[in-house]
């Protein structure tokens, strides 16, 4: 029994490992837009959701919040790319989600040089397992 539970606990610690590589983000103040800008990359086979799937259907929408500031006033909402539009095995709906990568703008106004701090919000599944959800702290300097 104790080999047995040992071996289940590599088994997930193995692949938990695995899938934490599955995501990454980076982001930037773009000056030339006025944009914080949100990159994401995905490994083949993993799929982030939307901001935009219903809360009723199950997976977690990806979210950015944001530190209030006087400094940055946020100027609308974040803004996405077209996602994908597929059946999801594992909600058993059809969902909006990115494959591969995604870029996710935020237009702000800045009174003087600052930084902005905040969390993204996701949730990251492939064909037969999803990830919990994560909050990812961001800080990222604005230089007007």
């Amino acid at each position: 029994m104790r080999y047995f539970l040992f071996l289940m606990l590599f088994v997930l610690s193995a692949n938990l490992s695995y899938s934490q590589d599955a995501v990454n983000w980076t982001w930037k103040y773009d000056q030339s837009s006025q944009s914080l800008v949100f990159n994401v990359q995905l490994r083949d086979g993993w799929h982030l959701y939307s901001q935009h799937v219903g809360n009723d259907i199950g997976p977690v929408p990806t979210a950015f919040s944001f530190k209030p500031s006087e400094k940055i006033s946020l100027i609308g909402q974040v803004l996405e790319p077209v996602p994908v539009q597929k059946y999801d095995e594992n909600f058993e709906a059809t969902l909006d989600f990115f494959e591969h990568n995604a870029e996710f703008t935020q237009k702000i106004e800045v009174k003087e040089n600052t930084w902005i701090e905040g969390f993204i919000t996701y949730m990251v599944c492939n064909e037969t397992m999803c990830l919990p959800p994560v909050d990812l702290p961001f800080s990222i300097e604005i230089i007007k």
